[in-house]
């Protein structure tokens, strides 16, 4: 059985953001050390800083209300 043209169902549609370049990127991009992802969607992998910040954020805060 050939595998040569064949789609990995995995990787298909995956976006990432990337932080070297500080943008949106799809599967074939810069090596996955310097993103963030992967996201099923392009504008889900462009809000992938502001998510980050939003949980950071968060835990700080419950850090702070465990001490």
């Amino acid at each position: 059985m050939s595998l040569r043209g064949r789609i990995d169902p995995v990787s298909e549609g995956q976006w990432w953001f990337c932080l070297k370049h500080m943008r949106v990127e799809p599967d074939k991009g810069c090596p996955n050390k310097d993103r963030m992802g992967p996201y099923p969607s392009e504008q889900e992998a462009a809000g992938a800083l502001q998510r980050a910040a939003d949980r950071n954020k968060a835990w700080d805060e419950a850090d702070e209300d465990d001490d």
